[in-house]
Protein backbone atom coordinates (compact mmCIF):
# COMPACT_ATOMS: atom_id res chain seq x y z
CA UNK A 1 0.00 0.00 0.00
CA UNK A 2 2.78 2.52 0.66
CA UNK A 3 2.34 6.06 1.64
CA UNK A 4 -1.78 6.88 2.80
CA UNK A 5 -3.83 10.08 1.90
CA UNK A 6 -5.82 11.88 4.21
CA UNK A 7 -9.00 10.37 3.92
CA UNK A 8 -6.90 6.47 4.61
CA UNK A 9 -5.29 8.15 7.67
CA UNK A 10 -8.76 9.32 9.47
CA UNK A 11 -10.71 6.48 8.31
CA UNK A 12 -8.46 4.05 9.85
CA UNK A 13 -8.69 6.30 13.56
CA UNK A 14 -12.34 6.14 13.41
CA UNK A 15 -12.58 2.45 13.15
CA UNK A 16 -9.86 2.05 16.10
CA UNK A 17 -11.57 1.02 19.65
CA UNK A 18 -9.47 3.47 21.47
CA UNK A 19 -10.11 3.93 25.38
CA UNK A 20 -9.72 8.44 25.51
CA UNK A 21 -10.97 10.05 28.67
CA UNK A 22 -11.05 13.66 28.61
CA UNK A 23 -12.65 15.96 31.31
CA UNK A 24 -13.50 12.73 33.20
CA UNK A 25 -15.61 11.32 30.59
CA UNK A 26 -14.66 8.73 28.06
CA UNK A 27 -14.88 9.65 24.18
CA UNK A 28 -17.04 8.09 22.00
CA UNK A 29 -18.41 8.12 18.43
CA UNK A 30 -15.60 8.90 15.78
CA UNK A 31 -12.29 10.45 16.87
CA UNK A 32 -12.18 12.79 13.67
CA UNK A 33 -15.12 14.54 14.85
CA UNK A 34 -14.84 15.12 18.46
CA UNK A 35 -14.20 19.35 19.04
CA UNK A 36 -11.01 18.86 21.02
CA UNK A 37 -9.22 16.40 18.43
CA UNK A 38 -10.83 17.41 15.13
CA UNK A 39 -8.48 20.24 14.05
CA UNK A 40 -5.45 18.39 14.43
CA UNK A 41 -6.97 15.45 12.47
CA UNK A 42 -7.83 17.58 9.81
CA UNK A 43 -4.22 18.88 9.50
CA UNK A 44 -2.75 15.63 9.81
CA UNK A 45 -4.97 14.58 6.69
CA UNK A 46 -3.77 17.16 4.92
CA UNK A 47 -0.11 16.14 5.38
CA UNK A 48 -0.91 12.75 3.94
CA UNK A 49 -2.94 14.37 1.28
CA UNK A 50 0.40 16.39 0.49
CA UNK A 51 2.40 12.32 -0.31
CA UNK A 52 0.09 12.52 -3.00
CA UNK A 53 0.03 16.13 -4.80
CA UNK A 54 1.90 16.60 -8.03
CA UNK A 55 4.05 19.31 -6.58
CA UNK A 56 5.06 17.72 -3.64
CA UNK A 57 5.19 14.02 -4.33
CA UNK A 58 8.64 13.42 -5.26
CA UNK A 59 9.90 15.77 -2.67
CA UNK A 60 7.88 13.81 0.52
CA UNK A 61 8.12 9.72 -0.96
CA UNK A 62 10.57 7.52 -2.47
CA UNK A 63 9.71 4.24 -4.33
CA UNK A 64 10.86 0.78 -2.03
CA UNK A 65 12.98 -1.66 -4.09
CA UNK A 66 11.03 -4.24 -2.82
CA UNK A 67 7.29 -3.82 -3.14
CA UNK A 68 7.64 -0.96 -5.51
CA UNK A 69 5.33 1.26 -3.54
CA UNK A 70 5.54 5.11 -2.86
CA UNK A 71 6.53 5.16 0.85
CA UNK A 72 6.98 8.28 3.12
CA UNK A 73 10.33 9.59 2.92
CA UNK A 74 10.59 10.22 6.53
CA UNK A 75 11.25 6.20 6.46
CA UNK A 76 14.40 6.12 4.49
CA UNK A 77 17.32 4.76 5.99
CA UNK A 78 19.89 7.46 4.26
CA UNK A 79 23.22 5.59 2.68
CA UNK A 80 24.42 9.36 0.77
CA UNK A 81 24.73 12.50 2.04
CA UNK A 82 22.07 13.42 -0.70
CA UNK A 83 19.26 10.80 1.07
CA UNK A 84 20.09 12.92 4.43
CA UNK A 85 19.15 16.28 2.31
CA UNK A 86 16.36 14.18 0.64
CA UNK A 87 14.91 13.79 4.06
CA UNK A 88 15.71 16.94 5.22
CA UNK A 89 13.57 18.47 2.46
CA UNK A 90 11.01 16.42 3.24
CA UNK A 91 10.42 17.79 6.46
CA UNK A 92 10.49 20.72 6.12
CA UNK A 93 7.58 20.51 3.34
CA UNK A 94 5.69 19.15 6.15
CA UNK A 95 6.21 21.86 8.54
CA UNK A 96 5.80 24.69 6.31
CA UNK A 97 2.40 23.43 5.75
CA UNK A 98 2.04 23.63 9.88
CA UNK A 99 4.42 26.76 10.27
CA UNK A 100 6.87 24.04 12.73
CA UNK A 101 3.40 24.39 15.41
CA UNK A 102 3.07 20.49 15.19
CA UNK A 103 5.49 19.02 17.31
CA UNK A 104 4.87 15.64 16.63
CA UNK A 105 3.88 15.61 12.95
CA UNK A 106 4.10 11.94 11.27
CA UNK A 107 7.73 12.41 10.07
CA UNK A 108 8.93 12.77 13.60
CA UNK A 109 8.06 8.69 15.07
CA UNK A 110 8.78 7.52 11.97
CA UNK A 111 12.16 9.15 12.17
CA UNK A 112 12.57 7.36 14.64
CA UNK A 113 11.57 3.93 14.03
CA UNK A 114 13.89 4.17 11.17
CA UNK A 115 16.41 5.05 13.56
CA UNK A 116 15.29 2.00 15.44
CA UNK A 117 15.43 -0.40 12.67
CA UNK A 118 18.57 0.93 11.42
CA UNK A 119 20.52 0.30 14.84
CA UNK A 120 18.85 -3.29 15.36
CA UNK A 121 22.04 -5.07 15.13
CA UNK A 122 23.02 -3.16 18.70
CA UNK A 123 20.57 -6.27 20.33
CA UNK A 124 21.89 -9.02 18.30
CA UNK A 125 22.72 -11.86 20.84
CA UNK A 126 21.79 -10.00 23.86
CA UNK A 127 19.33 -12.02 26.06
CA UNK A 128 15.86 -10.93 26.29
CA UNK A 129 15.89 -8.92 22.85
CA UNK A 130 14.36 -8.90 19.60
CA UNK A 131 16.07 -7.19 17.11
CA UNK A 132 13.79 -8.89 14.58
CA UNK A 133 10.96 -7.25 16.27
CA UNK A 134 12.20 -3.97 15.02
CA UNK A 135 12.58 -5.18 11.42
CA UNK A 136 9.38 -5.76 10.67
CA UNK A 137 8.13 -2.95 12.91
CA UNK A 138 9.46 -0.71 10.63
CA UNK A 139 8.61 -2.97 7.64
CA UNK A 140 4.84 -2.84 8.60
CA UNK A 141 4.90 1.14 9.37
CA UNK A 142 6.23 2.16 5.61
CA UNK A 143 4.00 -0.93 4.53
CA UNK A 144 0.86 0.71 5.81
CA UNK A 145 2.12 4.25 6.47
CA UNK A 146 1.64 3.77 10.35
CA UNK A 147 0.91 7.03 12.53
CA UNK A 148 2.86 6.95 16.32
CA UNK A 149 3.09 8.27 19.31
CA UNK A 150 5.07 7.38 22.05
CA UNK A 151 6.06 7.69 26.01
CA UNK A 152 9.54 7.58 27.40
CA UNK A 153 9.03 9.41 30.40
CA UNK A 154 8.15 7.70 33.78
CA UNK A 155 5.32 9.48 36.82
CA UNK A 156 7.33 12.53 38.64
CA UNK A 157 6.35 11.10 41.68
CA UNK A 158 9.46 11.57 43.63
CA UNK A 159 12.66 13.35 41.55
CA UNK A 160 15.51 12.63 44.10
CA UNK A 161 19.00 10.68 42.60
CA UNK A 162 17.74 8.34 45.33
CA UNK A 163 14.09 7.26 44.99
CA UNK A 164 13.37 3.73 43.46
CA UNK A 165 10.09 2.76 43.72
CA UNK A 166 9.29 -0.07 46.11
CA UNK A 167 5.57 -1.58 45.25
CA UNK A 168 5.92 -4.49 42.43
CA UNK A 169 2.22 -5.45 43.14
CA UNK A 170 0.58 -1.93 42.24
CA UNK A 171 3.36 0.27 40.75
CA UNK A 172 3.05 3.64 39.82
CA UNK A 173 5.69 3.56 36.72
CA UNK A 174 4.50 1.19 33.94
CA UNK A 175 6.49 -2.12 34.58
CA UNK A 176 6.41 -5.60 33.54
CA UNK A 177 4.12 -7.67 36.11
CA UNK A 178 4.35 -10.83 34.46
CA UNK A 179 5.94 -12.94 31.45
CA UNK A 180 3.32 -16.04 29.91
CA UNK A 181 3.58 -17.83 26.49
CA UNK A 182 1.70 -14.83 24.61
CA UNK A 183 3.83 -12.22 25.62
CA UNK A 184 4.34 -9.24 28.56
CA UNK A 185 1.70 -8.13 30.74
CA UNK A 186 2.65 -4.25 31.72
CA UNK A 187 0.83 -2.32 34.57
CA UNK A 188 1.72 1.28 35.43
CA UNK A 189 1.18 4.26 34.04
CA UNK A 190 3.57 6.46 31.78
CA UNK A 191 3.77 10.34 30.60
CA UNK A 192 3.87 12.20 28.38
CA UNK A 193 2.24 11.08 24.85
CA UNK A 194 1.40 13.75 22.92
CA UNK A 195 -1.16 13.00 20.26
CA UNK A 196 -1.76 9.96 22.63
CA UNK A 197 -4.95 8.36 21.57
CA UNK A 198 -5.09 10.35 17.96
CA UNK A 199 -2.17 7.32 16.06
CA UNK A 200 -2.43 3.74 14.92
CA UNK A 201 0.27 2.69 17.34
CA UNK A 202 2.11 3.65 20.83
CA UNK A 203 6.08 2.78 21.30
CA UNK A 204 6.78 2.82 24.49
CA UNK A 205 10.72 2.90 25.43
CA UNK A 206 11.58 2.41 28.85
CA UNK A 207 14.80 2.65 30.77
CA UNK A 208 15.53 2.30 34.24
CA UNK A 209 16.91 5.09 36.91
CA UNK A 210 18.76 2.45 38.14
CA UNK A 211 20.97 -1.33 36.18
CA UNK A 212 19.56 -3.27 39.11
CA UNK A 213 15.63 -2.51 38.39
CA UNK A 214 14.82 -4.86 35.23
CA UNK A 215 11.37 -4.73 35.56
CA UNK A 216 11.30 -1.25 34.18
CA UNK A 217 13.45 -2.21 30.95
CA UNK A 218 11.45 -3.36 27.93
CA UNK A 219 10.45 -1.67 24.32
CA UNK A 220 7.61 -2.47 22.39
CA UNK A 221 4.94 -1.39 19.90
CA UNK A 222 0.99 -1.93 20.15
CA UNK A 223 -2.00 -0.44 18.71
CA UNK A 224 -3.55 2.29 20.10
CA UNK A 225 -7.05 0.50 20.98
CA UNK A 226 -4.88 -2.41 22.97
CA UNK A 227 -7.12 -4.41 25.55
CA UNK A 228 -6.32 -2.42 28.72
CA UNK A 229 -4.60 0.73 27.33
CA UNK A 230 -5.95 3.85 28.23
CA UNK A 231 -5.41 7.53 27.56
CA UNK A 232 -5.98 10.48 30.15
CA UNK A 233 -6.32 13.41 28.31
CA UNK A 234 -5.44 17.10 29.74
CA UNK A 235 -7.33 19.97 29.31
CA UNK A 236 -7.84 20.88 25.67
CA UNK A 237 -6.87 24.14 24.28
CA UNK A 238 -8.81 24.31 21.53
CA UNK A 239 -10.51 27.68 22.11
CA UNK A 240 -12.87 27.13 18.98
CA UNK A 241 -13.77 26.64 15.84
CA UNK A 242 -12.99 29.92 14.05
CA UNK A 243 -9.52 30.40 12.52
CA UNK A 244 -10.01 33.87 12.97
CA UNK A 245 -10.51 33.72 16.62
CA UNK A 246 -8.35 31.08 17.04
CA UNK A 247 -5.93 30.96 14.33
CA UNK A 248 -3.32 28.44 15.63
CA UNK A 249 -5.53 26.12 18.43
CA UNK A 250 -8.27 25.38 15.90
CA UNK A 251 -5.65 23.60 13.90
CA UNK A 252 -2.67 22.72 15.80
CA UNK A 253 -3.91 21.68 19.12
CA UNK A 254 -2.10 18.29 19.42
CA UNK A 255 -2.85 17.04 23.01
CA UNK A 256 -0.52 15.38 25.94
CA UNK A 257 -1.90 12.47 27.40
CA UNK A 258 -1.11 10.28 30.51
CA UNK A 259 -1.21 6.24 29.48
CA UNK A 260 -2.35 3.80 31.88
CA UNK A 261 -1.81 -0.13 31.09
CA UNK A 262 -4.01 -1.99 33.42
CA UNK A 263 -2.38 -5.51 32.90
CA UNK A 264 -1.67 -4.98 29.12
CA UNK A 265 -0.73 -7.74 27.41
CA UNK A 266 2.00 -7.19 24.41
CA UNK A 267 2.72 -10.05 22.41
CA UNK A 268 6.19 -10.92 21.69
CA UNK A 269 6.31 -10.58 18.32
CA UNK A 270 6.19 -6.49 19.49
CA UNK A 271 8.78 -6.82 22.09
CA UNK A 272 11.95 -5.42 21.17
CA UNK A 273 13.86 -5.98 24.50
CA UNK A 274 12.76 -6.69 28.63
CA UNK A 275 14.70 -7.48 31.36
CA UNK A 276 17.68 -6.17 30.47
CA UNK A 277 18.92 -3.05 31.86
CA UNK A 278 21.99 -2.01 29.93
CA UNK A 279 20.51 -3.36 26.43
CA UNK A 280 17.76 -0.47 27.52
CA UNK A 281 20.91 1.61 28.11
CA UNK A 282 23.12 1.15 25.11
CA UNK A 283 20.09 1.37 22.79
CA UNK A 284 18.99 4.81 23.62
CA UNK A 285 22.27 5.94 23.65
CA UNK A 286 24.44 3.98 21.16
CA UNK A 287 21.90 4.03 18.56
CA UNK A 288 21.08 6.68 16.00
CA UNK A 289 18.26 7.57 17.66
CA UNK A 290 18.93 10.79 18.73
CA UNK A 291 21.17 11.76 15.69
CA UNK A 292 17.77 11.26 13.14
CA UNK A 293 15.09 12.65 15.83
CA UNK A 294 17.19 15.85 16.57
CA UNK A 295 17.70 16.41 12.85
CA UNK A 296 14.14 16.20 12.22
CA UNK A 297 13.56 18.44 15.11
CA UNK A 298 16.13 21.15 14.12
CA UNK A 299 14.75 21.62 10.41
CA UNK A 300 11.28 22.16 12.62
CA UNK A 301 12.52 24.40 14.66
CA UNK A 302 13.84 26.43 11.84
CA UNK A 303 10.77 26.89 9.97
CA UNK A 304 8.83 27.81 13.22
CA UNK A 305 11.49 30.27 13.69
CA UNK A 306 10.74 32.09 9.98
CA UNK A 307 7.16 31.69 10.71
CA UNK A 308 7.99 34.11 13.91
CA UNK A 309 10.08 35.90 12.09
CA UNK A 310 7.50 36.79 9.65
CA UNK A 311 5.00 37.38 11.89
CA UNK A 312 7.01 39.76 13.76
CA UNK A 313 7.99 42.15 10.64
CA UNK A 314 4.20 41.57 9.56
CA UNK A 315 3.56 43.23 12.92
CA UNK A 316 6.18 45.46 13.18
CA UNK A 317 4.67 47.18 9.23
CA UNK A 318 1.27 47.02 10.66
CA UNK A 319 1.54 49.22 12.87
CA UNK A 320 4.92 51.19 11.08
CA UNK A 321 7.57 50.98 13.58
CA UNK A 322 10.42 49.82 11.91
CA UNK A 323 12.35 53.14 12.26
CA UNK A 324 12.55 52.43 16.03
CA UNK A 325 15.87 51.01 16.76
CA UNK A 326 14.88 48.73 19.36
CA UNK A 327 12.77 47.05 17.17
CA UNK A 328 15.16 46.51 14.99
CA UNK A 329 17.33 44.81 17.75
CA UNK A 330 14.81 42.68 18.39
CA UNK A 331 13.77 41.26 15.09
CA UNK A 332 17.91 40.97 14.86
CA UNK A 333 18.03 38.45 17.48
CA UNK A 334 15.12 36.23 15.69
CA UNK A 335 17.41 36.37 12.81
CA UNK A 336 20.26 35.43 14.69
CA UNK A 337 18.95 32.75 16.44
CA UNK A 338 17.60 31.56 12.78
CA UNK A 339 20.88 31.51 10.80
CA UNK A 340 22.99 30.11 14.20
CA UNK A 341 20.14 27.10 13.49
CA UNK A 342 20.60 26.71 10.27
CA UNK A 343 24.31 27.38 10.33
CA UNK A 344 23.85 24.26 13.21
CA UNK A 345 22.27 22.19 10.59
CA UNK A 346 24.42 22.53 7.62
CA UNK A 347 27.42 21.18 10.12
CA UNK A 348 25.67 18.28 11.22
CA UNK A 349 25.04 16.78 7.15
CA UNK A 350 28.24 18.33 6.02
CA UNK A 351 30.04 16.30 8.78
CA UNK A 352 27.69 13.42 8.67
CA UNK A 353 29.14 10.10 8.75
CA UNK A 354 28.70 6.36 7.67
CA UNK A 355 28.02 4.07 11.08
CA UNK A 356 28.88 0.31 11.54
CA UNK A 357 25.73 -0.64 9.52
CA UNK A 358 26.33 1.18 6.61
CA UNK A 359 23.62 4.12 7.95
CA UNK A 360 24.97 7.84 7.12
CA UNK A 361 24.19 9.31 10.65
CA UNK A 362 24.48 13.60 10.63
CA UNK A 363 27.13 14.60 13.35
CA UNK A 364 25.33 14.63 16.58
CA UNK A 365 27.56 17.39 18.17
CA UNK A 366 25.78 20.45 15.95
CA UNK A 367 22.88 19.20 17.09
CA UNK A 368 23.50 18.63 20.57
CA UNK A 369 24.26 22.41 20.25
CA UNK A 370 21.46 23.42 18.39
CA UNK A 371 19.39 21.47 20.95
CA UNK A 372 20.85 22.98 23.71
CA UNK A 373 20.22 26.74 22.04
CA UNK A 374 16.65 26.76 21.01
CA UNK A 375 14.93 25.95 24.66
CA UNK A 376 16.22 29.19 25.83
CA UNK A 377 15.84 31.09 22.58
CA UNK A 378 12.37 30.38 21.96
CA UNK A 379 10.84 31.81 25.11
CA UNK A 380 12.91 35.02 24.04
CA UNK A 381 11.41 34.82 20.69
CA UNK A 382 7.95 34.83 22.21
CA UNK A 383 8.58 37.45 24.38
CA UNK A 384 9.57 39.67 21.17
CA UNK A 385 6.42 39.12 20.11
CA UNK A 386 4.59 40.39 23.02
CA UNK A 387 6.43 43.54 23.41
CA UNK A 388 6.26 44.50 19.66
CA UNK A 389 1.98 43.65 20.31
CA UNK A 390 2.28 45.38 23.31
CA UNK A 391 -1.58 46.45 24.53
CA UNK A 392 -2.70 45.54 21.10
CA UNK A 393 -2.63 42.20 22.10
CA UNK A 394 -5.21 42.47 24.80
CA UNK A 395 -8.16 43.94 23.96
CA UNK A 396 -8.94 42.39 20.41
CA UNK A 397 -12.84 41.42 19.46
CA UNK A 398 -13.61 38.29 17.82
CA UNK A 399 -14.72 37.55 14.03
CA UNK A 400 -18.50 38.15 15.31
CA UNK A 401 -17.48 41.81 15.64
CA UNK A 402 -17.07 42.33 12.54
CA UNK A 403 -20.49 40.93 11.12
CA UNK A 404 -22.74 43.49 14.10
CA UNK A 405 -23.47 46.54 14.65
CA UNK A 406 -20.47 47.72 15.68
CA UNK A 407 -18.31 47.43 12.76
CA UNK A 408 -18.25 50.65 11.78
CA UNK A 409 -17.05 51.35 15.03
CA UNK A 410 -14.24 48.51 15.18
CA UNK A 411 -13.50 49.75 11.76
CA UNK A 412 -12.44 53.20 12.58
CA UNK A 413 -10.51 52.53 15.63
CA UNK A 414 -8.79 49.45 14.92
CA UNK A 415 -7.32 50.39 11.44
CA UNK A 416 -3.65 49.91 11.37
CA UNK A 417 -1.02 52.27 9.18
CA UNK A 418 -0.84 49.53 6.78
CA UNK A 419 -3.92 47.70 7.20
CA UNK A 420 -7.70 47.50 7.59
CA UNK A 421 -9.30 46.92 11.24
CA UNK A 422 -10.54 43.03 10.36
CA UNK A 423 -6.66 42.31 9.22
CA UNK A 424 -5.02 44.00 12.22
CA UNK A 425 -7.42 41.93 14.08
CA UNK A 426 -6.73 38.61 12.47
CA UNK A 427 -2.46 39.53 12.74
CA UNK A 428 -2.87 40.33 16.37
CA UNK A 429 -5.04 37.41 17.12
CA UNK A 430 -2.41 35.23 15.43
CA UNK A 431 0.58 36.83 17.81
CA UNK A 432 -1.87 36.51 20.66
CA UNK A 433 -2.67 32.89 19.94
CA UNK A 434 1.02 31.72 19.31
CA UNK A 435 2.65 33.40 22.94
CA UNK A 436 -0.42 33.96 25.27
CA UNK A 437 -3.16 31.75 24.84
CA UNK A 438 -3.28 28.56 26.48
CA UNK A 439 -2.23 26.88 23.20
CA UNK A 440 0.82 29.51 23.25
CA UNK A 441 2.16 28.92 26.31
CA UNK A 442 1.80 25.38 25.59
CA UNK A 443 4.08 26.04 22.87
CA UNK A 444 6.76 27.79 24.90
CA UNK A 445 7.05 25.22 27.64
CA UNK A 446 6.93 22.63 24.84
CA UNK A 447 10.15 23.87 23.49
CA UNK A 448 11.87 24.24 26.66
CA UNK A 449 11.92 20.18 27.83
CA UNK A 450 11.32 18.81 24.22
CA UNK A 451 14.25 16.77 25.16
CA UNK A 452 14.23 16.53 28.49
CA UNK A 453 15.98 18.64 31.38
CA UNK A 454 18.18 21.81 29.76
CA UNK A 455 20.64 21.38 32.20
CA UNK A 456 21.25 17.15 31.70
CA UNK A 457 21.10 18.06 27.80
CA UNK A 458 24.24 20.40 28.95
CA UNK A 459 25.70 17.97 30.90
CA UNK A 460 25.24 15.25 28.29
CA UNK A 461 26.94 17.47 25.37
CA UNK A 462 29.81 18.57 27.51
CA UNK A 463 30.17 14.65 28.23
CA UNK A 464 30.28 13.42 24.72
CA UNK A 465 32.38 16.67 23.19
CA UNK A 466 35.82 15.74 22.01
CA UNK A 467 38.36 17.94 24.61
CA UNK A 468 41.35 15.88 23.99
CA UNK A 469 42.74 18.14 21.40
CA UNK A 470 41.90 21.49 22.71
CA UNK A 471 43.71 20.83 26.21
CA UNK A 472 46.75 19.86 24.37
CA UNK A 473 47.54 22.32 22.27
CA UNK A 474 46.96 24.78 25.62
CA UNK A 475 49.37 21.98 26.80
CA UNK A 476 51.54 22.21 24.35
CA UNK A 477 51.46 26.01 24.31
CA UNK A 478 52.74 26.18 28.30
CA UNK A 479 55.06 23.32 27.60
CA UNK A 480 53.16 20.92 30.16
CA UNK A 481 53.34 17.44 30.42
CA UNK A 482 50.73 15.68 29.71
CA UNK A 483 49.43 12.11 30.01
CA UNK A 484 47.57 12.01 26.45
Amino acid sequence: MGAINGSDFIKRLDQLDTEIWLDGKKVQGKISQHPAFKGILRTKASLYNMQHEAEFKDKLTFHSSKTGDSIGLSFLQPKTKDDLKKRRTASEQWARRTGGLMGRSPDYLNTAVMSFAASAPLLRGRINCFPENIQSLYELAMNKDLSFTHTFVSPQVNRSEAYLESSKEEPIAARVIDRNEEGLVIKGARLLATQGGLTDEVLVFSIPKFLLDEYEAFAFSIPSDTKGLKFICRESFVGGDSTFNHPLSSRFEEMDTILVFDNVLVPWNRVFYYDNAQAAEDFSFKSSFHCFTIHQVVTRQIVKTEFILGLAELLVQTINVSEYQHIQEKLSEIIIGLETMKALLEKSESDAALDQWGTIRPSIAPLQVANNIFPKIYPRFTEIIQLIGASGLVGLPTENAFSSPIQTDLDQYLQAATKNAEDRVKIFRLAWDLTMSSFGTRQTQYERYFFGDPIRLSSRLYKAYPLTDYVKEVSNFLNLETDV
